[in-house]
């Protein structure tokens, strides 16, 4: 393709903007809501997982031995279960630190009227899991170890996390297909208004032999420059937003943050830029494309 004819088209998309002034500023309106709904239903969602997976973090399992197991044993299984997929990270605690932290945690002043480690047998191994929908497979292998004498986990907070991810997939998946049906629909009407407008343009250079990618490109063009402003309106108003909320909740809860772990608006929109982009510009140009093919016949 000739530079004369890329930038032929170009110009062509953009004046077409400008001839249905009114559904074009319909479609990137309409964009520039789905995608702003988007984009703040991702900062949530990504959000809520964020803090979901840092409790997962803290979810763990515990191992406990058999009473009088030798040492040597007790580093295989560490190695045994070190191995295993389900595992992100494992940490031995002997009996004497288990006892330091139970006094810290619950004894407190009673503590001093202890002289010897009232729980010999508390030496354990802590895991974090990769994913908490793999416990139970993790829980079943370790309750097969010899030597192993208790598994401590909690199964309704690893089944409630699972659930709440499953819950957060579904909905994602549903609310992003909406939202990209109602862009492309809208898009779709504004390419039809623009070839009904030019039908009589377009088919007299078609029966003078300019090329189906000639005639339509230009409508092509239009189609990704709506998505991309309509994307891109979105994504300013978010930023700030995005900023405004996260200031306001550390002035005025403070304690939250000590519980709860937010993203910076830098690590949100470090994905959420491109993915609005590339949706903008994707649905501009299937939404376009489609309708071209679909009326540009002669």
């Amino acid at each position: 393709m000739r530079i004369s004819t890329l930038f032929y088209t170009i110009r062509q998309g953009f004046r077409n903007l400008f001839r249905n002034k009114s559904f074009t500023l319909a479609s990137i309106a309409t964009i520039s809501s789905c995608l702003f709904l988007f984009g703040l239903f991702y900062a949530v969602i990504t959000n809520f997982q964020h803090i979901v997976r840092n409790a997962e973090q803290v979810l763990g399992v515990s191992v406990f031995f058999d009473e009088g197991l030798e040492d040597s044993r007790i580093e295989e299984i560490g190695q045994l279960i070190a191995k295993r997929p389900e595992v992100a990270s494992i940490h031995f605690v002997s009996a004497d630190e288990a006892w330091e932290s139970f006094k810290t945690d619950y004894l407190r002043e009673y503590a001093d009227g202890f002289t010897e480690n009232p729980i010999p047998q508390s030496a354990n191994y802590q895991i974090n899991l990769n994913d908490v929908s793999m416990q139970s497979a993790l829980v079943t292998y370790l309750k097969s170890i010899s030597g192993v004498r208790e598994v401590n986990y909690s199964e309704i907070a690893a089944t409630t996390l699972t659930g709440i991810n499953a819950l957060i997939a579904y909905v994602s998946i549903g609310i992003i297909a909406i939202l990209l049906a109602v862009s492309i629909f809208l898009i779709s009407n504004t390419v039809t208004i623009g070839i009904s407008v030019r039908k009589e343009e377009i088919n007299i250079m078609k029966y003078i032999g300019a090329t189906d990618f000639f005639v339509r490109s230009p409508f092509v063009i239009e189609g990704m420059i709506i998505g991309l402003i309509g994307a891109g309106i979105p994504l300013v108003i978010i930023y700030f937003l995005y900023n405004t909320v996260m200031d306001y909740i550390v002035e005025r809860f403070p304690a939250l943050i000590n519980f709860l772990s937010f993203l910076t608006v830098q690590e949100v929109f470090n994905v959420l830029t491109p993915v609005s982009l590339g949706i903008g510009v994707g649905i501009g140009f299937l939404g376009s494309i489609v309708t071209v093919r679909k009326h540009l016949r002669v």
